[in-house]
């Protein structure tokens, strides 16, 4: 899931007035009452902004680890024990939250990695974060244990997968992740979605390189799950025998899809690579709403 922030737009309000130089030199009382009408006004639409940016509830958290990824990738984990309320808040891959760190007004958007059973089990959520450079997430990553920060509720509705049950109705699913990207298909795919229970189930994962891509450790068990990961490199280093180019390329190459109307599709990351992709499997027949993403 892409990083978003989102400020409140400010309005600036216009005013004219009608009454005529000489009727105002007359009546300065009521000039400088027209003038702190209109000051009012401005200062309730200030007001009236501050309170719908205010609006969110915000939980302050402490994290509890901070530790690199991959090269600018990093995994923060943030306790969440002493709020059970945001706990029960996430119910499904694919959601997401804002983060905001100290002094900072601006959130940041982002998608939770662990599972939802994790977090019921473990009182903590836990994120793979981009650090780029200038923005929130930068100084996010720059934190250390024990520093808070503050959540707001769960958002979104994430990955609908009854949209692709049951299992045998749909035993193609195919996965596109490309960067942080791989941050909500981690929790869709330990969440568990019936992969064991599907003849072909496909991770495409773009990354530049080796370098770049997380949760490497993680692939033994994914694949043991019914998950076929397939690593895509656009700018591997020597040596490397797999996938190479970009994510859309790749799948080309491979295809395979024997049935569209049997086949599911679960989307994560830049936004060309899924209109590609959509693009590639909606000719082919796979219909949109068999097409997941989180946003």
């Amino acid at each position: 899931m892409c990083i978003l922030s989102f400020a409140p737009p400010v309005t600036h309000a216009h005013f004219s007035n009608p009454l005529s130089p000489m009727f105002i030199l007359r009546r300065p009382h009521l000039t400088r009452h027209l003038r702190f009408s209109r000051n009012n006004r401005v200062a309730s639409a200030v007001s009236a902004a501050a309170v719908r940016q205010d609006a969110t509830l915000w939980t302050p958290a402490p994290l509890s680890l901070v530790e690199s990824a991959a090269e600018s990738l990093f995994h923060i984990s943030i306790d969440i024990s002493n709020s059970p309320d945001l706990v029960a808040s996430y119910t499904r891959p694919g959601q997401y939250l804002q983060l905001r760190v100290p002094y900072v007004e601006r959130p940041s958007f982002l998608a939770i990695a662990s599972p939802p059973s994790f977090a019921a089990s473990n009182g903590a959520f836990e994120f793979l974060v981009k650090s780029i450079a200038g923005s929130t997430a930068e100084i996010l990553c720059g934190l250390k244990k024990g520093e808070t920060v503050e959540l707001s509720s769960v958002m979104g509705n994430g990955f609908d997968v009854d949209q692709i049950d049951p299992p045998r109705e749909y035993p193609t699913v195919l996965i596109f992740a490309t960067g942080s990207g791989i941050s909500p298909i981690r929790s869709l795919i330990e969440t568990g979605f019936g992969a064991d229970r599907r003849s072909d189930v496909r991770l495409y994962y773009g990354a530049r390189n080796l370098k770049r891509m997380a949760y490497q450790e993680r692939f033994k068990e994914w694949e043991s799950s019914g998950v076929k990961v397939v690593p895509v490199l656009s700018q591997p280093d020597d040596g490397w025998r797999g996938e190479t180019g970009y994510v859309q390329a790749a799948f080309a190459r491979a295809k395979q899809v024997s049935d569209p109307s049997a086949t599911g599709v679960v989307l994560c990351g830049h936004r060309q690579m899924a209109e590609e992709i959509t693009a590639m499997l909606a000719a082919d027949g796979v219909s949109n709403n068999k097409m997941l993403k989180n946003f």
